[in-house]
């Protein structure tokens, strides 16, 4: 009964015990005071839609994985990484989404009667907010059981 809650507590709880996460936030991002640097690397989770379907709910859902480039003051002699770690961040924040899906796609969140329908859409960001972040928007499908009855 409690799906939308369930899933939020789910994906916190996961992403919490990710070695490479500080914070987990969910619901509007710009609520998120992402002036404050003590709180990355930070994933942030959306609720985009859901959808009652026979016997499941589908729900849609963006999980945002950010980190704080840094950028170094000497010169730049490095043309193809730049003198900035936004390359690291972005293989970093991809890694700890990689591990989510798979969690629920054939792990303990799998088991745990969360489901994800097809196949997860990735997309870089950069310099998106206050400070110079970079990271990966991951939005996918779940599935769970509608335990709803009539009655």
């Amino acid at each position: 009964m409690a799906n939308y809650y369930t899933i939020l507590d789910t994906l916190k709880t996961n992403l919490n015990n990710d070695p490479f996460i500080n914070t987990v936030t969910q619901g509007d991002i710009f609520a998120v005071d992402l002036a404050k640097q003590t709180i990355f690397p930070l994933c942030h989770i959306i609720v985009n839609s859901a959808t009652f379907e026979s016997n499941i709910i589908r729900f849609n859902v963006s999980i945002m994985a950010m980190d704080i480039v840094n950028k170094s003051k000497d010169e730049d002699t490095d043309i193809f990484n730049g003198n900035d770690n936004e390359v690291y961040v972005l293989n970093t924040m991809i890694s700890v989404l990689n591990r989510l899906y798979e969690e629920l796609r054939r792990g303990d969140l799998f088991t745990d009667s969360f489901q994800v329908d097809g196949n997860p859409g990735l997309e870089p960001f950069a310099e998106r907010f206050e400070n110079y972040l970079a990271g990966w928007t991951m939005t996918f499908d779940i599935l769970v059981p509608n335990d709803m009855t009539v009655c």
